[in-house]
């Protein structure tokens, strides 16, 4: 029995595109003492990706030339030689894009059933709104951000798997939310389906700071959820407010760090608005996974959270998917569907 796998076989320079990869025909893998069989049954694509295929310095290693490329999914015990895994439980971590993947304990993030896997919340939400994206939101907004009832927040990629969670869960904290995203159509989904109280599609008009300017409207920003960098930031840090706080998140913006872009220099802004900015990386904070994804399991079956998946199907279809994300095609969580569960 062979194991589909998607492998990187040219490193990017810049974005990855599908080009890059290719499809391989693994051996099935074996299950040895302490470890678990994984069936995987869905696969995400992720924005972070860009910075894990390249060789430029990250927080992870870069994924090596014909190698299977690194990704969270999320998948069914088929097999166990470990105590606290059985068979038919769902689990997710790092298992790649493949078919099947032999994982130690170290590579799984926690068991699906844990958090509320029932019928309510669809396995691929684990990837998701359950999974790296609002646990990221959750966390970054409330250990960084400290949202307080009144204040004004901004956030990038406004409508994206990340952003859509941060600007409700701000909302709900009493904030006014407002959020810069790349279509008219995502400016709808903000408002409509997030509950941002104003946003902008930021290609629409050519002059990005006035149309900053206007998003604002006369409030400064006490917190911006920042996931693009550049000329974006660039834009909306004349708008912070004393004491503001700027949570880095993401740099989608900038696609290439070598040699390192220029930018304004900030430093005057530090001091006369006492600002605050830091770097957020989830994996970072692995232990709270569990107990955040219950909190936000718990909010979708109160129908005070709504989230939005872009399905694939077939694993040939993973590198399309990040190279769509990347093109801004994405109306969602991607998320690549390559086994059925069982049960």
């Amino acid at each position: 029995m062979s194991n589909q796998q998607i492998i990187l076989v040219r490193r990017p320079k810049g974005y990855p595109r599908a080009e890059h990869f290719a499809l391989s025909e693994g051996t099935m893998p074996t299950c040895k003492n302490g470890e678990v069989l994984i069936k995987n049954l869905f696969v995400s694509a992720d924005p972070a990706m860009r910075g894990w295929v390249s060789d430029e310095k990250n927080y992870l290693k870069p994924v090596g030339i014909n190698s299977v490329m690194r990704s969270i999914a999320v998948g069914e015990v088929i097999e166990s030689q470990h105590p606290d895994y059985s068979e038919g439980e769902l689990v997710t971590g790092w298992f790649g894009w493949q078919q099947y993947a032999a994982v130690t304990p170290d590579q799984i993030f926690r068991k699906v059933t844990e958090c509320g896997g029932s019928n309510l919340i669809p396995v691929s939400a684990s990837l998701g709104v359950l999974g790296l994206n609002g646990i990221t939101a959750y966390l970054a907004l409330n250990q960084i951000g400290q949202p307080k009832a009144g204040e004004t927040i901004l956030i990038s990629t406004a409508a994206g798997a990340v952003g859509s969670i941060a600007g409700q869960l701000a909302k709900q904290a009493g904030c006014r939310v407002l959020g810069i995203t790349g279509s008219d159509e995502k400016v709808a989904q903000c408002l409509s389906d997030f509950g941002y109280d104003a946003a902008i599609n930021y290609k629409q008009d050519g002059n990005l700071e006035r149309s900053i300017t206007e998003l604002c409207n006369g409030n400064s920003i006490d917190i911006f959820f920042d996931q693009t960098s550049g000329s974006i930031s660039d834009a909306v840090w004349p708008h912070m407010n004393l004491n503001g706080r700027i949570i880095q998140c993401g740099t989608s913006a900038i696609d290439s760090w070598s040699p390192k872009p220029q930018a304004p220099r900030r430093e005057r802004d530090f001091i006369t608005k006492r600002l605050l900015q830091q770097g957020f990386v989830v994996f970072d904070h692995m232990e709270k996974w569990p107990a955040v994804a219950e909190v936000l399991a718990a909010l979708i079956r109160q129908k005070q959270l709504q989230y939005k998946e872009h399905k694939y199907q077939g694993l040939n279809k993973a590198p399309t998917a990040l190279e769509n994300l990347y093109l801004g095609n994405n109306t969602g969580k991607s998320v690549i569907q390559i086994n059925h569960f069982n049960n």
